[in-house]
């Protein structure tokens, strides 16, 4: 029954991905003169260099706070489905013997990716990059203390208290720039203070602090996927299995 269920469900999904291939422009092709819009006005209508976040942070800052709450909802069911192995559980865990070189890289690593996640945020509205990927980055710097160093001192970095405060700090402050524009009696998330000088790290006025919390709130909603999983399969493999 479950093999007639699969075969069934995988026929009307390969059907529609080939009515949706067949359905696709030639290639090169460009139906839409939005992204000529964008690029020509996002120099003097927003003083950003990057087109991308100007979109992203601006003109459809409202869809970014709906990625964001999807980021969210998926740290929160995966903390919901593995929380039951707390951090207590896994305190008798032996870290498998690294080589001081292996460990001094893993260091020299995790610094990198933190100032290298810095960078990407605090450039995003003048080159490429930007919240959502230095958010990654930085979730990604604190990987390397696991993989290079020990999980031990992964867990003490990412306590859920941690995570979760950085994660609740980022998406909750999205919203509350929105609101803050509300009081000057603005749209919700339209800039409220002055756009900047063209070409530095502060133009691009409030979207560069939706930026800053959007980069925030992705780090989080990583380390807690990072830390449930890496949780779950330490406590399992240690004979620990959720109850």
């Amino acid at each position: 029954m479950r093999t007639g269920f699969f075969l069934a469900s995988a026929t009307g999904l390969a059907a529609l991905i080939v009515w949706g291939i067949t359905g696709l422009p030639a290639f090169g092709d460009y139906p839409g003169p939005y992204g000529d819009l964008i690029a020509n006005l996002v120099k003097p209508q927003r003083h950003m260099a990057n087109a991308v976040s100007a979109v992203v942070f601006d003109y459809r800052a409202f869809d970014t706070l709906g990625e964001e709450l999807l980021l969210f909802s998926a740290a929160t069911a995966v903390a919901l489905l593995l929380r039951d192995t707390r951090e207590s559980h896994v305190e008798d865990i032996v870290d498998a013997t690294r080589s001081d070189a292996l460990r001094a890289l893993g260091a020299v690593a995790a610094i990198t990716g933190l100032v290298l996640a810095l960078n990407v945020v605090a450039h995003g509205l003048l080159t490429p990059g930007g919240g959502f990927q230095g958010g990654v980055l930085l979730a990604a710097g604190f990987a390397f203390v696991f993989l290079a160093l020990e999980y031990h001192s992964f867990a003490r970095l990412t306590k859920s208290t941690y995570s979760e405060g950085l994660e609740s700090v980022g998406a909750g402050g999205y919203v509350a720039l929105g609101l803050v524009a509300f009081g000057f009696g603005l749209e919700f998330l339209e800039n409220f203070y002055g756009k900047g000088v063209f070409g530095r790290l502060t133009s691009g006025g409030s979207a560069f602090l939706l930026n800053v919390a959007s980069s925030l709130a992705v780090a989080g909603g990583f380390l807690v996927i990072f830390s449930e999983y890496l949780q779950e399969n330490m406590a399992v493999r240690y004979g620990r299995s959720r109850r």
